[in-house]
């Protein structure tokens, strides 16, 4: 006999339910694992009968928690089994069919957990007997509370976690060695669920390969990439898979605010929004997509060619693809409600991605780039989404130099990092940080193609004459003055002459 569960969504995604099957046999297996067990331990429960709803909600919070601490995948609340033998007695309880006011109990439970991590219901009979087993995920990142409060299992017992802050410390500690893309995203889908779910075109596509007429040798290969993992007869789609080939990210209820957000506004403020697109695609599948879209809404010039106008970008392609890939591949996943952005106003562009920089954004030009998300970046690579490591920074400038821009700032927030390009604007106009940012830039520029900025290098970088030789000077001295860059050579007596480098050289 088959027995069908229900995974558990919030109810704002597009996928309520999905039904999966276990086998009757499968279920009596696990309960006698549990059953075998010589007393309840912190990731498992039982119970004779029905409990109230709320004492419910914090076992599953008490339950997540531990097994988040003894490394467990999933905890378990047994219904139908006597705490003390061990026996099975079954259980009068039906949670498809309990209600909390109007709403089902399933929901109401799933919607009071933050974060609200999944958990499946599983019903059965065994020996003529109704059993129901809740099958709860372990705690990832952070604890899980129920209305607002956090429990933990303590031997047998079911206590606020505030009152043990060793483990609560643990549960923070454990969530910040997993690595993002290792880790589930949807689990225990048929091989059918995983092609409806994973565009796996798009990846023979990108990496140039035919694919196999067999879909199991797809699944085979999905899973040497580390896309999906086995897990018995079904799959797991792990995050690498998900946020690189998902057709629909809101599939993926873990990662669905991690689709890249489109907004553009009327004027330089926020006061007004123009229109706003979200990607849903994965990375992979819908990068260029976003990226065609962004260059499509920024403002362009015309000029007048021999023979017919030609349209001229105010912002460089090549600047614009990599600071929006740099904003997808180095961003903290771990923080929730946050995507990467793309904000276009008349005069600028802000690309934000969820998380700080690992590196100083002084050191962007120098440094290769530590990236929290490796897999990510390294397949990305790969599938040549982008250039190689450490690259992408250095071709924004440099095409922001060409274009003879105002040099991009990088802001650094405690939860956050910004990159905004902005448009053309003459050097008398620039206000003096815009001066001395670009002056900067262009000298770490120079330094890592194995050459030494001067004022006749920055002149040409700023498109003025020999006669700015006096303003360039004032820019260069406002730089050393900021600690920026400084002198190569302190012997020189000439300023007309004088090589600068980065203050890290």
């Amino acid at each position: 006999m088959k027995l069908a569960y229900w995974r558990v969504f919030s109810p704002n995604s597009s996928m309520t339910f999905m039904d999966s099957k276990m086998d009757n046999l499968e279920f009596a297996h696990l309960l006698n694992g549990l059953c075998s067990q010589p007393t309840e331990t912190e990731w498992f429960e039982f119970k004779k009968n029905n409990i109230d709803p709320d004492v419910m909600g914090e076992y599953i919070s008490a339950l997540s928690n531990a097994a988040c601490l003894h490394d467990k995948p999933y905890a378990y609340l047994v219904f139908g089994i006597a705490d003390k033998t061990h026996e099975v007695v079954g259980t009068a309880f039906r949670p498809k069919q309990s209600k909390i006011g109007n709403e089902e109990l399933e929901n109401w439970l799933a919607r009071l957990l933050n974060p609200r991590i999944d958990f499946k219901i599983v019903e059965s009979t065994i020996d003529d007997k109704h059993i129901v087993m809740f099958i709860i995920d372990p705690a990832h990142n952070k604890p899980v509370a129920f209305k607002g409060a956090a429990f933990i299992r303590v031997g047998s017992y079911k206590k606020k976690l505030d009152d043990y802050p060793e483990k609560e410390r643990k549960i923070w500690q454990k969530g910040k060695h997993v690595d993002f893309e290792k880790d589930v995203s949807l689990k225990n889908v048929n091989s059918d669920d995983v092609f409806q779910l994973l565009n796996f075109s798009t990846y023979y596509d990108l990496m140039k390969l035919i694919p196999p007429s067999n879909m199991a040798s797809v699944l085979d290969k999905f899973e040497e990439e580390k896309f999906i993992k086995k897990s018995g007869k079904h799959f797991n789609i792990l995050n690498l898979g998900a946020i690189l080939f998902a057709k629909n990210l809101d599939d993926f209820e873990n990662i669905s605010r991690k689709s890249i957000r489109i907004i553009i506004y009327k004027g330089s403020s926020k006061l007004e929004t123009v229109k706003e697109k979200v990607i849903t695609k994965g990375y992979a599948t819908g990068i260029q997509e976003a990226i065609d879209y962004i260059n499509d809404q920024l403002p362009h010039s015309e000029e007048l060619g021999q023979v017919f106008r030609k349209e001229i970008k105010v912002f460089p392609e090549v600047a614009v693809r990599e600071l929006v890939i740099n904003a997808l591949m180095h961003q903290d996943f771990h923080i929730n409600g946050a995507g990467p952005m793309v904000e276009i106003f008349d005069e600028r562009i802000e690309i934000t991605n969820p998380g700080s920089p690992l590196i100083d954004t002084l050191r962007f030009i120098d440094s290769s780039p530590e990236s929290r998300n490796e897999l990510l970046a390294k397949m990305m690579r790969r599938m040549r989404l982008c250039e190689e490591r450490g690259s992408g920074i250095d071709k924004t400038i440099g095409s922001v130099e060409a274009y003879q821009l105002p040099a991009p700032n990088f802001i650094k927030g405690d939860r956050f990092l910004r990159a905004v390009l902005y448009a053309h604007k003459a050097l008398k106009s620039m206000e003096k940080n815009d001066k001395v940012r670009a002056c900067f830039q262009h000298c770490a520029l120079r330094y890592v193609s194995g050459e030494f900025m001067t004022n006749k290098s920055l002149r040409e970088r700023f498109n003025v004459s020999k006669k700015s030789y006096s303003t360039i000077s004032r820019i260069i001295a406002d730089t050393i003055e900021s600690g920026l860059i400084k002198v190569h050579d302190d012997m020189s007596k000439s300023k007309k002459y004088a090589k600068y480098a980065p203050f890290w050289a």
